[in-house]
C-alpha cells in the first residue's frame, strides 16, 4: 500500500468550528499552499489535493526542507498566533466575527425603544428614575439577570444568581449618589422547586446584605403554561434616596476631568447570549478549565457564574469625600453606550486601553481560545519522518469578536466608571490600599462619544 504524507487528527472533543472550510499552509523555501483540505466530524484528514498524489516530484520538491505547518482560515480580519498554532474560521463569522446582534440581542433596537418612550416620559435616560420627595429624590431601578440564568441552570450554581439580581438594581441606584432603601424580587417558574427557590433567594438576601439594603418583600409566581419544567426567571426592583443638593447627575463634568474605573469580577450579568454562543462554538464544557487563566485553576462555569460586584459601599464612600461629578454602571452597551449617558452635550471621553488588565475570561470570549492536546482532546500523529510534530499549546481562534463589539457588549474588567476632578482622582488612586482597587482609565474630551487609544 502506498502511503502519502498527511496529518491525521483524532478529535475526541474538537470544537464544531474546527471543521468548516480552511486551508493548510506550509512555510518552506517555495512557500507552498496545500489546497483541498478535507475534514469530517468523526475524524479529519488534512492532505494535499488528490491531483498531487500522481506526481511524486511534488513531494520531493515541496518537502526538501523542514516545513513549518499551521492551519489558518482563508480570511481572518486580525490573524494571531502562538508559536505553532491551529487557527480556524467558521461560516458567516469569517468576516467581522461574532456580534451580540448575531447572538439575538439588538442593542440598537433597545436604544430606539428608549428613544420612543422618552417622547412619552420626559427625563428618561438615567440609570435610575428620580421621584421628588421634599428635599430628597427617591431613585428607582428595575432589572434582571438575562440569560445568565441559563448558565445557572446548566452549572447548578444557584446560590449566587440572586447576588447578580440585587447588584444590577442597586448599582444603577448608586450612580445618582443614592443609598438603597428597599429591594423586592419576583421569582417566576413553571413548577415551584422549593429547594432551588430557597438557594436563589438566599443569594438575594446575601446581595441585600452586601449593599446594606433590606429585602422588604417579593413575589413568587408559578406559571406552568409560561415556563418549561426546571426553568425560572428573576426580576428585581430597588428604591434608594439622595438629597437633592447631593444628586450626582453629570452636569458639572468639564473637559479635563478624569475617568476612574472600578474593577469588575468578570462578565457580571450582561452579554450572556453572546457568551453562550461562543461557548457552544468552542466545543468546551462548563466543567473545562478557563483557558489562559492565571493563578488558581477555575472552570469556565465558575468564571462565568462569578457574581456581579456590588459597588454601593465603595462608591458612596468615594462620593462622601467629594469631587465626584458622574457615575456610570457598565452593563449592556459597555463603555461605548453607558459612559456618554452621564455627559453634558458636547463632551465625550477618551479611554486608555492599556490602563488596566483585562480578565482572562474576556480574552477567551474574544479570541475563542481552546486548549490543544490536553488529555487527548486533539493530537496529530507523525506518519513519516519528514512530517512535522505539533507541540502542546492552544488553538487560538483569532478575531472572532471585533474590539468595538467587545467594548459595546461587555464591561471588559471595569464595572463602574466615576468621572471626577483631577484632585479627587489623585486622592482616590492614593487611597486604593484602603480595601478597594481603582484605575485611571481615561479623561473627558470635547469630542462626543467614546474613543480609545
Amino acid at each position: 500500500m502506498l502511503f502519502f504524507r498527511r496529518m491525521i487528527l483524532y478529535p475526541s472533543q474538537i470544537p464544531s468550528f474546527f471543521f468548516p472550510s480552511f486551508s493548510a499552509t506550509m512555510s518552506s523555501s517555495l512557500g507552498l499552499i496545500i489546497h483541498g483540505v478535507s475534514t469530517s466530524g468523526s475524524g479529519g484528514v488534512a492532505a494535499p489535493k488528490p491531483s498531487s498524489f500522481n506526481n511524486p516530484r511534488f513531494f520531493f520538491q515541496r518537502f526538501s526542507k523542514k516545513p513549518s505547518f499551521s492551519l489558518s482560515p482563508p480570511t481572518v480580519s486580525r490573524p494571531k498566533s502562538i508559536g505553532k498554532t491551529v487557527s480556524c474560521s467558521n461560516r458567516e463569522e469569517d468576516v467581522g466575527g461574532f456580534t451580540y446582534k448575531g447572538a439575538g440581542v439588538d442593542i440598537d433596537a433597545g436604544s430606539e425603544l428608549v428613544r420612543r418612550i422618552a417622547k412619552m416620559t420626559p427625563g428618561i435616560g438615567g440609570f435610575g428614575g428620580l421621584i421628588p420627595l421634599g428635599d430628597d429624590y427617591l431613585v428607582h431601578s428595575t432589572d434582571g439577570v438575562g440569560t445568565k440564568l441559563m448558565l445557572a441552570i446548566e452549572t447548578g450554581i444557584y446560590e449566587t444568581i440572586g447576588i447578580d439580581l440585587v447588584a444590577m438594581c442597586v448599582n444603577d441606584i448608586v450612580t445618582s449618589g443614592a443609598k438603597p432603601l428597599s429591594f423586592q424580587d419576583q421569582y417566576s417558574t413553571g413548577q415551584l422547586d422549593v429547594d432551588l427557590a430557597e438557594k436563589v433567594i438566599k443569594g438575594i438576601v446575601d446581595g441585600c446584605k452586601q449593599s446594606g439594603c433590606p429585602l422588604t418583600g417579593g413575589e413568587t409566581a408559578e406559571m406552568p403554561d409560561c415556563y418549561a419544567k426546571g426553568k425560572y426567571d428573576l426580576s428585581g426592583s430597588a428604591v434608594g434616596i439622595v438629597k437633592k443638593d447631593s444628586l450626582i447627575d453629570g452636569k458639572g463634568i468639564v473637559v479635563g476631568d478624569v475617568l476612574i474605573g472600578l474593577p469588575s469580577s468578570g462578565v457580571h450579568s450582561n452579554g450572556f447570549s453572546l457568551v453562550r454562543r461562543v461557548l457552544a462554538q468552542s466545543g468546551l464544557s462548563l466543567k473545562d478549565q478557563l483557558p489562559g487563566g492565571s493563578g488558581k485553576p477555575i472552570t469556565l462555569g465558575e468564571a462565568l457564574m462569578t457574581p456581579t460586584v456590588i459597588y454601593v459601599k465603595q462608591v458612596l464612600d468615594i462620593i462622601s469625600k467629594g469631587g465626584v461629578k458622574g457615575v456610570a454602571h457598565i452593563t449592556g452597551g459597555g463603555f461605548t453606550d453607558n459612559i456618554p449617558r452621564i455627559f453634558p452635550k458636547g463632551l465625550g471621553a477618551t479611554i486608555y486601553r492599556d490602563s488596566w488588565e483585562v480578565p482572562a475570561v474576556f480574552k477567551w470570549i474574544q479570541e475563542l481560545v481552546c486548549p490543544m492536546f490536553p488529555n487527548g482532546k486533539l493530537w496529530a500523529q507523525e506518519l513519516l519522518p519528514m512530517f512535522f510534530r505539533v507541540k502542546r499549546g492552544q488553538i487560538k481562534q483569532a478575531g472572532r469578536i471585533e474590539d468595538a463589539e467587545m467594548r459595546r457588549t461587555f464591561n471588559m474588567g471595569i464595572g463602574m466608571v466615576l468621572v471626577v476632578s483631577p484632585g479627587a482622582a489623585a486622592r482616590i488612586l492614593r487611597e486604593r490600599h484602603g480595601g478597594y482597587s481603582a484605575y485611571r482609565i481615561g479623561e473627558v474630551t470635547r469630542r462626543e462619544g467614546v474613543t480609545y487609544k
